[in-house]
């Protein structure tokens, strides 16, 4: 027996209003669909055709699943919401390239205190437009609203990805080895992680996300939602060209923890690694709220990325060429340090992260002048 609507709106809840998103966003998720989508728009289970998966002689399906953490908190200071959807694909769906895997498809997750369709609208489509510019099909995804759990101008997002790799073409550490040469690949930002930090600065020191920053030239708010970079598709064009074929041997997403420690997870155990400040600066955005908040920039790496998003291991010879490559797609990209099997005192170094005994990684010198 069907609840009565009237009845449902009473509680907060209002499905008129979830069928209107659905029909605002219908025609940006459509364009993700390839022939592979089956079944087409609106049912209860997204389908894949998987066929493709007989060409592979051992096929590894790799998944992620991330959030945009405390940054939808500064979107909804300033009511701007068609950015981040596509820092939601950032975080899911780079780290499913860091393996190698080429990502297939992938499904979002949206919790609000009552659904807004032109807001909601705008964030699939964020989500949508990113999902294209990453060769991914967004195959699903449920809005939910939250009605006394979350007020009505809140909302959180999470999603999740699956991506596909021949297991002998797998990135990791197994691939690394001495002499290679590790990239760094420019952030458009802060990403999605060190928020809360943002947050409790610009907090103290009294500011407002609708401030004018002379220094940043925008609003804070407006800065503070730069999108993450999308390294998928230039990573996969590096993957697919046969000039560069087995040169990439490992990939380190700049997440939560910072460089050093996410570039240790994909090092093998015995490796280390100097990463030389001297080699970039970190970003404008960087330096101002460092400054705001009377940090020094090197106390602020384990929170901030540092104007570094992705890094890759690559061999010695090809370094110039995979630069070459990420530069021509629009990735800004430079050798920042090199790994190496010499014995020397680790002590210092960051060794390994969340879980992983991983190679050894510490920052070394002074970052470069803006």
């Amino acid at each position: 027996m069907s609840e009565n609507p009237s009845i449902y709106a009473q509680a907060g809840v209002d499905t008129n209003a979830g069928d209107t998103a659905v029909e605002l966003m219908k025609a940006a998720i459509v364009k993700t669909h390839g022939a592979d989508v089956f079944g087409g728009f609106g049912g209860f289970a997204g389908l894949y055709d998987v066929s493709m998966l007989k060409s592979f002689t051992r096929p590894l399906l790799a998944t992620s699943t991330d959030g945009v953490g405390t940054k939808v908190a500064i979107a909804q200071a300033i009511d701007k919401h068609d950015t981040i959807g596509q820092d939601l694909v950032g975080m899911v769906v780079d780290d499913i390239i860091v393996v190698g895997a080429r990502p297939l498809f992938m499904t979002d997750y949206i919790a609000c205190g009552k659904v807004v369709p032109e807001r909601i609208a705008d964030i699939v489509r964020g989500i949508a437009e990113a999902c294209s510019a990453t060769g991914t099909a967004l195959v699903g995804g449920e809005t939910a609203e939250h009605p006394g759990l979350l007020k009505a101008d809140e909302y959180d997002v999470a999603g999740a990805a699956v991506g596909i790799v021949e297991a002998d073409a797998m990135l990791g550490p197994d691939r690394v080895k001495n002499g290679d040469v590790v990239i760094a690949m420019a952030a458009s930002g802060f990403h999605s992680n060190g928020y809360s930090l943002v947050r409790h600065i610009l907090a103290r020191a009294d500011v407002l996300y609708t401030d004018h920053s002379n220094e940043l030239g925008t609003s804070y708010g407006e800065a503070l939602l730069e999108p993450t970079r999308l390294y998928t598709g230039p990573l996969l064009e590096v993957l697919d060209d046969p000039a560069l074929a087995g040169s990439l041997h490992a990939l380190s997403h700049v997440t939560g923890g910072g460089i050093a420690a996410n570039l240790a997870r994909v090092l093998p155990v015995g490796t280390w690694c100097e990463m030389d400040r001297a080699t970039w600066s970190p970003l404008p955005v960087i330096r101002h709220l460092a400054d705001l908040g009377g940090h020094d920039l090197g106390g602020l790496e384990g929170a901030w990325n540092m104007g570094v998003g992705m890094i890759a291991v690559v061999d010695a010879g090809s370094a110039s060429s995979v630069i070459a490559k990420l530069e021509a797609s629009g990735i800004s990209s430079w050798v920042a340090g090199r790994v190496s099997t010499q014995a020397r005192d680790l002590s210092d170094f960051e060794q390994g992260a969340k879980g992983v005994d991983g190679g050894a990684v510490r920052l070394v010198g002074d970052y470069a002048t803006a």
